[in-house]
């Protein structure tokens, strides 16, 4: 949960509302094919269905808040033939500008890790 202070109050924002905005502007992206699951978590809700039932949405997709600012990690996997170095770019600008539009939050940096590429 990210709680934000102004002069109105505070206002607080959860992590499944930033991971399903952002896993949702990096599946429109040109040559995306999906994400990853990333970090240990992740992998375990992958592989235990037990634990399917408790799984939030934003697989692949990782945020902290620090110093008044979202840092962003992404794991995911690309179309065979496209050029990775423009995707990432893209990725990042998007969600850069996207999750700045809808939460008013300054985005830090987004880390986009692309794990596997698809034929």
């Amino acid at each position: 949960m990210i709680v934000l202070n102004n002069h109105l109050g505070s206002v607080s924002i959860s992590r499944n509302f930033f991971t399903s905005l952002i896993g949702s502007a990096v599946s429109d992206c040109f040559g995306v094919v999906g994400t990853n699951a990333g970090g240990m978590w992740q992998n375990m809700v992958e592989f235990l269905p037990l634990l399917k039932k408790i799984k939030n949405g934003g697989k692949g997709v990782s945020v902290r808040f620090t110093d008044g600012k979202i840092y962003i990690d992404l794991h995911i996997t690309v179309s065979y033939g496209v050029n990775v170095a423009s995707i990432v770019k893209s990725i990042q600008h998007k969600v850069t500008y996207v999750t700045e539009e809808q939460t008013g939050i300054k985005v830090g940096r987004v880390n986009v890790y692309v794990d596997a590429i698809k034929s």
